[in-house]
């Protein structure tokens, strides 16, 4: 029976394991923190559990263009029972998903893992796991999947500590709302924090390295967050860098490169992620990784040891649950010896969840502008949609990429409430290479958000014949 060892239990590792079980395989998965791994514990469940709570009290505020009379003082937030439903939805998550693992015969323990190999260049490989309860263990395997994720990147100058300095990972600890919270880091972690804390009715300034909010982000859909982000409230401190951040007294203050000092009562940093991979025996089998540490593999998932994979945040490809998720599945269909095409970034679909929603796919506006002759752009806004009508949405878009010479779709944006599943018809278009004449032809509900999407494709219809 082929064994196999994963280290990590996020979306990497658990699908991995799923994945191997099918195929017969001894699996064994070891994670510390507890299955599920940081996605599901301390990142991207509960992030997003916060987020639908701060839309909530948006949407009950937003009742009084429906027609419906709130007092928008009574609209009040209650800190420790929001974090304790968030907690406790991801504790519930990780129970499932543990008990969907050891239902088909995977093994799971609770601990460390690293490799004990007495040589590189070998084909099978030791794995040292040291429970959190037991004796430790060696496993002799066929095959190991490196799957430890990463972890919140801390300044020197700006150390959390927990209480008025506080990582991704702290927020959910917090008894009170902020009074005023400034947030280091404009990119997707700093805008969605940004953007809830506003919806929760709390003053934040974003402070931004660069011009705009999220800069890798479409600079339509990130001009659209700004401007929601200013009418809720919030403050944009554009080109500016935080050296260091500190307590003072009650309060922290923020000091930027260039002398200005920002303060208030707490400080949210979200400047990026280091990878787990120190100090779990990469150099013992001969493990490649770059100089941020990130291990280096290629499109299904091999490393530069034989027989050792690696998938997720620990490799620094796209740090985002979905691909995590198909580098453990590619890793393993490829191990064990199943035809599997490799990862295809330009297939994926990203979602930042801002109010509104930015969902993008595929091609963007900057590769068509690179490239004016292949690709073109075409965005057709919200505000004229019936169903956004309705729901009173006057902000928001869609925009579609295409190749004028044959209708492909390329790629495309949404910004809008749910983005994240107005984009599936666009993802799915790009993944099977559908044209805009197959979108077109699609009948899309009356009313619908999703209306806009055939929309626009039956106005790009027009662009393969030159009429546009």
């Amino acid at each position: 029976m082929t064994t196999i060892a994963i280290m990590g239990g996020g979306p990497a590792g658990y699908e991995a394991a799923l994945v191997a079980v099918q195929y017969g395989a001894d699996v064994t998965l070891i994670e510390l923190d507890g299955v599920g791994g940081a996605c599901v514990l301390t990142d991207c469940v509960p992030s997003k559990a916060f987020i639908a709570s701060a839309a909530g009290r948006t949407a009950v505020l937003g009742a009084r263009d429906l027609g419906l009379t709130v007092d928008a003082d009574r609209v009040s937030v209650d800190v420790p029972t929001v974090n304790g439903r968030v907690n406790g939805l991801a504790l519930a998550q990780s129970t499932d998903i543990r008990s969907q693992l050891e239902t088909q015969g995977i093994t799971v323990v609770q601990g460390r893992a690293a490799f004990a190999d007495r040589t590189t260049g070998l084909a099978r490989h030791v794995v040292h796991v040291e429970p959190v309860d037991g004796d430790p263990f060696d496993l002799d395997c066929d095959f190991v999947v490196v799957a430890t994720g990463a972890s919140p990147r801390v300044l020197p100058t700006a150390r959390p500590d927990g209480d008025r300095i506080l990582t991704w990972r702290q927020v959910y600890s917090l008894t009170e709302l902020p009074e005023h919270l400034i947030v280091v880091g404009s990119g997707v972690t700093g805008a969605e924090f940004a953007s809830a804390f506003t919806e929760m009715g709390v003053r934040v300034t974003l402070v931004s390295s660069r011009d705009r909010v999220l800069p890798s982000e479409d600079a339509d859909a990130a001009a659209v967050i700004e401007k929601v982000f200013s009418e809720h409230g919030g403050e944009l401190a554009r080109q500016s860098r935080a050296s260091s951040v500190e307590r003072d007294g009650d309060g922290v203050v923020v000091t930027l490169t260039d002398g200005r000092q920002i303060r208030g009562s707490h400080a949210l940093m979200t400047v990026g992620a280091v990878p787990n991979t120190a100090d779990i025996g990469l150099d013992r089998v001969g493990v490649d990784v770059n100089d941020q540490g990130f291990i280096t593999v290629d499109r299904v998932s091999r490393t530069s040891a034989a027989n050792v994979y690696a998938a997720g945040d620990c490799t620094g490809v796209l740090m985002l649950a979905s691909v995590a998720a198909m580098q453990g599945r590619i890793a393993m269909w490829h191990a064990l010896g199943e035809g599997v095409p490799p990862l295809a970034l330009n297939t994926v679909s990203a979602n930042v969840f801002t109010h509104p929603e930015i969902a993008t796919v595929g091609n963007s506006q900057a590769d068509a502008e690179e490239d004016p002759s292949g690709l073109q752009v075409l965005k057709l806004p919200l505000a004229t949609n019936a169903r956004a009508k309705m729901h009173g949405l006057e902000e928001g878009f869609v925009k579609l990429v295409i190749r004028p010479t044959t209708g492909l779709i390329t790629g495309g944006v949404v910004v809008a409430p749910d983005a994240s599943e107005l984009i599936l018809p666009i993802a799915m278009a790009v993944q099977n290479r559908l044209t805009v004449r197959n979108l077109a032809y699609t009948f899309s509900v009356y009313p619908s958000l999703s209306g806009s999407l055939t929309e626009l494709a039956r106005r790009l219809m027009f662009v393969t014949s030159g009429q546009l």
